[in-house]
């Protein structure tokens, strides 16, 4: 008799530690285990923004699920665009945009979110997200572009919109991306004679009306005064009307000329989501506290794209989209599913939250662990050392720490490396949001795979 199939679509940190985990506690032969992803690494994406200001190389935020022979785990490079929980069959794209069934006993959906966006007009076709790797250095090269062109022009008008920058999104990642980029252009201007470091402005819009209110009055007002005396323009209460190629319209009415609009105002759970034609809370997939979904047979989630009950706040609440809880639950996610197989009962996932951190770059921080209000040097060192720590391998977390020591001893350097230079790249270009399959397409695909086959 074939062994059961355990089928973990995304290597993110939800995925990538409920598959650590299964293959430690499985036996040999006890079941076998595929993981659907595009890209065979996991990505730290809190250092994202240090990516983008070059702080950090790509390679050191992309841990290889390859290194290591141990590892049993056969992984399809592909996505995830469609699941007929009915057939137990998950529909996969392949990076070759081959299409294929995955037959599954059990199913962990662990895809993650994509950036949250709004029907504004312009904003796919004009802005830029912080959610990928190939993002992050797009991001780099487009800042670092500006900069070049700025210098080439003669015209004071594109100047000034080539040295305008705009961030939208008041969160972790908004705040970090704002605060890390202001300390590369600024480093960035003074090998450039020709430009007056005056003219280069940075812009940090939120709707809300606080910056990052997760972590209390105290600490977000240390963050935007932080930020304001770096010369970041704050601007809450505010957000994006239109976007154009060449200027930005506030919600306040004013226009800005600029080049560059990086979006980071939230997150939404994986398209692939929407194609079980399950119940959902605010499009993330309702799970029970054991983490399955109920009335479906073999069917587990988590992470982003999961509602999962936070019992340890209580009264209706579901766990933030963070990384402590995607990997927490990862680890119970494997238990339960390993208790599935072997017949025995499932635990509930409890877990209360740590605290947060936010490296606003240099010696810039903000944190909270276990309820501490840190700000400064103390808090860049937790916010740096929690990082370091969460990194899942050895070889990760040297290439960091060499990284930021080297960074610290010579500082930022200004290499562009020309990507994407001939073609633009938008909100568009790097998540592929069009790519899923109705749940009328999926059963239509699933029968006639039935039939054939």
């Amino acid at each position: 008799m074939a062994p059961p199939r355990i089928l973990v679509v995304g290597a993110g940190f939800a995925g990538v530690e409920c598959v650590r985990r299964l293959e430690r506690r499985l036996a040999p032969g006890e079941a076998q285990i595929t993981l659907v992803t595009p890209f065979s690494y996991q990505l730290y994406l809190p250092l994202l923004p240090q990516v983008a200001s070059g702080v950090l190389t790509p390679q050191s935020v992309a841990v290889s699920l390859r290194r290591s022979r141990r590892h049993r785990t056969r992984i399809v490079p592909g996505g995830a665009i469609g699941v007929d929980t009915r057939a137990k069959v998950c529909v996969i794209r392949k990076i070759t945009d081959e299409i294929v069934n995955e037959p599954y006993d059990y199913i962990v959906l662990a895809a993650g979110s994509v950036t949250r966006t709004f029907d504004i007009p312009g904003l796919l076709d004009n802005a830029r997200g912080m959610k990928t790797l190939a993002e992050a250095a797009y991001v780099r090269d487009h800042v670092i572009a500006q900069l070049d062109l700025a210098d080439a022009s003669h015209d004071e008008a594109e100047r000034a919109s080539r040295l305008q920058f705009v961030v939208v999104g008041g969160g972790y990642a908004g705040t970090e991306t704002a605060a890390c980029l202001q300390r590369l252009t600024t480093s960035a201007v003074r090998h450039y004679p020709r430009l007056d470091a005056r003219l280069i402005k940075w812009h940090l819009i939120d709707i809300a009306p606080k910056l990052m209110p997760e972590l209390g009055d105290k600490l977000g007002q240390a963050a935007l005064e932080v930020l304001r005396k770096r010369n970041i323009e704050v601007s809450l209460g505010v957000s994006i009307a239109k976007a154009g190629p060449e200027e930005v319209t506030f919600t306040d009415g004013r226009v800005l000329p600029c080049r560059t609009l990086i979006w980071t105002a939230g997150v939404a759970a994986s398209p692939l989501i929407a194609t079980l034609d399950a119940e959902t809370v605010r499009g993330r997939l309702a799970v029970t506290p054991q983490l399955s979904l109920e009335g479906a047979d073999g069917v587990f989630s988590l992470g982003d794209a999961a509602a999962v009950p936070d019992l340890a706040k209580g009264d209706g609440a579901v766990c933030p989209p963070t990384a402590q809880h995607a990997m927490r639950q990862g680890r119970v996610l494997a238990d339960n599913l390993i208790a599935s197989l072997r017949h025995q009962p499932l635990r509930d996932y409890v877990h209360k939250d740590l605290g947060l951190v936010v490296d606003l770059g240099g010696k810039d921080a903000v944190s909270k662990p276990l309820g501490i209000e840190l700000r400064g040097l103390p808090a860049q060192a937790v916010a740096r050392g929690y990082h370091w720590s969460a990194l899942r391998t050895n070889v990760a977390k040297t290439r960091v720490a060499t990284n930021w020591m080297l960074n610290a001893v010579a500082g930022d350097d200004f290499v562009r490396t020309g990507f994407q230079s001939r073609k633009p790249a938008t909100l568009r270009d790097f998540e592929y949001t069009d790519a899923y399959l109705t749940p009328e397409q999926i059963k239509e695909h699933t029968a006639s795979a039935v039939i054939k086959h």
